[in-house]
């Protein structure tokens, strides 16, 4: 069985994992349009994302103040078998009911929090050690609607940077990246 929400990260899925494989050791230092994190810490976040957010789809508690290091032996393709785990527990229609007991959220709003982080990681670690990145059209849709609901409060929480303008001829996933705080055009020279 699916969800409206395993749909969308079924989808987005594969287009940051093929990222996260391209991902050379030599580009580990890197910066990224995360201005706090390397490529290192910012797959070591998505990672923890892909992880803790299994846990909450089952209305599990997490705990974000530990900072494990993914990057192991073979965590290329542990990435993809976590990912793949997060698609399923969100297939559960039980994920999308109710309020999160841990983040008091809507838990379909929860699923749309894990889509971000998937598509928009996805994006800075693609930005970040030169790789092209295209997302799907039907999660960018979605983020706007999240961020519509959940902008200010992301923003105020430290999640999103102020919004930044995009260009005219802006990709619905630029127009996204800007209302999160990034530039499009972001290279690592900035």
């Amino acid at each position: 069985m699916a969800t409206k929400t395993s749909d969308l990260l079924a989808a987005a899925a594969p287009r940051t994992v093929a990222v996260v494989r391209a991902i050379t050791d030599d580009q580990l230092d890197l910066p990224t349009p995360c201005v706090e994190y390397t490529v290192r810490e910012l797959l070591n976040h998505l990672y923890q994302v892909v992880v803790n957010f299994q846990s909450l789809a089952a209305r599990q508690a997490v705990d974000w103040s530990e900072k494990p290091d993914y990057l192991t032996d073979g965590w290329r393709e542990r990435f993809a078998a976590e990912t793949e785990r997060l698609v399923e527990a969100w297939a559960d229609p039980a994920a999308e009911e109710g309020v999160s007991p841990g983040m008091g959220l809507p838990q379909q709003t929860v699923g749309a929090m894990a889509l971000a982080d998937l598509t928009v990681h996805g994006w800075d670690l693609a930005r970040a050690t030169g790789q092209p990145y295209d997302a799907e059209p039907a999660a960018t849709d979605t983020l706007h609607g999240f961020m519509d609901a959940m902008g200010d409060t992301g923003q105020k929480m430290g999640a999103f940077g102020a919004p930044v303008d995009a260009p005219p001829d802006a990709t619905p996933l630029d127009r996204i990246l800007a209302r999160m705080g990034r530039h499009p055009g972001w290279t690592p020279r900035d």
